[in-house]
């Protein structure tokens, strides 16, 4: 019997100790008993498996208490997030976190920021000698990475702080483990009523639950030596089996209750919660429950195992799912990889497809770092391809810009000549010269294309205040006109009405005389709006017919009218008005020539029978248009009267090469 509960007690010590010559000497002689008489734990190879991971992660808890807590901690795919984030990611864990809690998830911060920091230390280095910078110059100041160094050098503080502390309460409570067994080891063999002595193996027990973690690595061989000398104790206590098998069957309670709740793990949706808490059960089974009569032993530890398999299994599953699903976020982002190398390999030629592009490649960026985690193996491999893959699209960006950059300087000159001219001209009064001109230069800013964005706003802001001084002036002007031109043409309205009740009388002359001032009366009045122009050809109309009546030639008849602009002309006593009507006059003269030649090289291709209808057109059209040549020159010759003597030498140069273009 005495062989039997100590093999009992042997499964529940889960090994050899090695730390005594008194234990060791134990060990040996426990040696000799046969397998199968020991709790079946190996029974397979998965069993071993799920044990060994519970153990070695009971291992570190009992080192660290709050060891657990950093599995409770979400852990985000900080691939997926910015510098930025990633710096309020690591200020959240310090400030709502135990520091011991937390090291995973700095150290998955730290992994990414440290890339993503050097990314872009390397594209802003590439991108200051890009722009004519020397090497040994650059430099580059972050104030996210200032932020990020001044909290990691806060969390290590803080973690060196804890576990300078933490090595210290190791220290003692390992101290009192070991004075507690070896208060256990004292408790054989003493001199004293059982019952006490029962007692005080419970009161040590109850204190050793709560004892607080030690050394790591001294975790095993405390528990083992501890509980071999639980095992010795009930030994000792087969001399009185009523206190054993009341302690057995406290164990027992304890140990079905456990596996209740092992067993009722298996409905946990959350296989990592399932796991954590089944660690912890294995933890009290170990450490804080005896063990129990040989009758129930297997049972009990078969029904934990089952549990312990089962959770094993679906963590397995759950994790070569991850595998799975880490292997499709690679395929995805070598795809993304694909597609940034297929932009990068063109070549885009103006502002706008650059623009696009960059907007596809941020998508692209964006898409890729929320492709989640890829298998580890490949991590290093996938990033370097990403990162040299939209370095290579931002060297032809980079590239693309520069010469942008040249070009907008050349603009940039060119909308500067044209704020000079603007505001040269703003204050204007040649309303005929310089609108045209104000007009051309707003067409041409137009077309320059872009200056560099510093200037941009300022060089169109003046050239924009010069433009708008310049026509706010001008429409104030016309504004001005139209309201005389108006009241010109009301004017012109009533007299045309009172015109078409007149006669002519039986003098001649006297009709030419009234004729001749209706013209001057109708001119006195003024201009009338351009698109009311049409009242000037209903008066001439008029004026034609009397001259037909009074049998006046076509030549004579524009002469008188056009006799009471020279009497306008002089009495506005304007050089400039003088000047711009004879430039007019010479114009029609040089079209009316040139229209001349082309009848007459036309007329050489036909046959100069005059009967033929083609020819007898174009033989008409000539002599209209030589009839019109004549009533201009004649115009002519009559505005130079106005001022003869600075007009003699012009006349001379001009009569020398004013010949009929027929050649007569």
């Amino acid at each position: 019997m005495l062989d039997e509960e100590k093999k009992d007690n042997l499964h529940e010590a889960d090994g050899q100790n090695k730390e005594t010559v008194e234990i060791t000497n134990a060990e040996e002689q426990e040696e000799k008993v046969s397998d199968d008489n020991i709790e079946n734990i190996n029974q397979d190879q998965q069993d071993d498996e799920a044990i060994d991971e519970i153990d070695k992660s009971n291992a570190e808890d009992a080192e660290d208490e709050d060891n657990q807590q950093r599995h409770s901690i979400p852990m985000p795919d900080y691939h997926a997030l910015s510098m930025e984030k990633l710096v309020a990611e690591l200020q959240e864990l310090i400030n709502n976190h135990k520091i011991q809690a937390i090291k995973n998830h700095v150290d998955g911060i730290k992994y990414e920021f440290e890339l993503k920091h050097q990314e872009e230390l390397e594209q802003r280095k590439e991108d200051f000698i890009n722009d004519g910078g020397n090497e040994i110059d650059f430099s580059f100041t972050s104030p996210t990475k200032k932020k990020y160094d001044e909290l990691y050098s806060e969390y290590r503080a803080k973690r060196n702080a804890y576990y300078k502390n933490l090595e210290q309460t190791l220290k003692g409570n390992l101290e009192k483990r070991l004075h507690l067994i070896e208060e256990l080891k004292g408790l054989i063999n003493v001199d004293e009523n059982i019952n006490e002595t029962f007692k005080r193996f419970k009161e040590i027990q109850d204190i050793w639950r709560h004892a607080g973690p030690v050394p790591r690595v001294s975790y095993n061989d405390v528990w083992r030596t501890y509980h071999f000398h639980v095992e010795r104790f009930y030994d000792f206590l087969d001399l009185n089996r009523d206190l054993r098998d009341l302690d057995f069957k406290h164990n027992l309670e304890e140990k079905e209750k456990l596996v209740t709740k092992a067993e009722a793990l298996k409905n946990e949706k959350d296989v990592v919660k399932a796991f954590r808490e089944l660690q912890m059960l294995h933890k009290i089974w170990k450490e804080d429950i005896g063990p129990v009569d040989r009758e129930h032993r297997e049972d009990i530890w078969n029904r934990f195992s089952e549990a312990t398999k089962e959770i094993h299994k679906r963590r397995q599953e759950y994790y070569k799912k991850l595998d799975e699903l880490s292997e499709l976020n690679l395929e995805k982002k070598r795809n993304i990889i694909a597609e940034i190398e297929a932009i990068s390999s063109k070549n885009y030629k103006s502002h706008s497809e650059w623009q696009k592009k960059i907007k596809e490649i941020e998508s692209l960026r964006e898409a890729f770092f929320n492709a989640g985690k890829v298998p580890q193996k490949f991590n290093e491999e996938t990033w370097s391809s990403f990162k040299e893959t939209v370095r290579r699209f931002n060297r032809s960006k980079n590239a693309f810009y520069k010469t942008l950059k040249k070009e907008q300087h050349v603009n940039l000159e060119k909308k500067l000549k044209l704020v000079e001219i603007a505001q040269s001209l703003q204050e204007s009064e040649d309303w005929n010269d310089t609108t045209p001109i104000m007009k051309k230069i707003q067409s041409d800013w137009k077309k320059i294309g872009h200056v560099p964005r510093k200037y941009s706003d300022k060089i169109w802001d003046e050239f924009k205040a010069a433009c708008n001084k310049y026509f706010d002036r001008y429409h104030a002007h016309q504004n001005k006109a139209n309201k005389v031109e108006f009241e010109a043409l009301d004017k012109k309205k009533a007299f045309l009405d009172e015109l078409k009740t007149f006669e002519l009388g039986d003098d001649q002359e006297k009709d030419l005389k009234t004729i001749k001032n209706f013209i001057a009366e109708w001119n006195g009045f003024g201009k009338v709006p351009f698109n009311k122009r049409g009242v000037e050809a209903k008066f001439f109309k008029i004026i034609d017919a009397l001259f037909r009546k009074l049998n006046i030639d076509k030549q004579e008849a524009e002469l008188i009218k056009y006799g009471n602009k020279i009497d306008q002309l002089e009495q506005a006593n304007d050089e400039n008005l003088i000047y711009d009507e004879k430039r007019f006059i010479r114009r029609k003269i040089d079209e009316l020539k040139g229209e001349i030649r082309q009848l007459e090289n036309n007329l050489a291709f036909f046959n100069t029978d005059k009967k033929n209808p083609i020819v007898k057109d174009v033989v008409d059209n000539i002599d209209k248009h030589k009839q019109s040549l004549d009533i201009w020159k004649a115009k002519l010759k009559e505005i130079r009267n106005i001022n003869l003597e600075e007009d003699v030498e012009e006349q001379n140069v001009e009569e020398s090469s004013d010949k009929d273009p027929s050649g007569e």
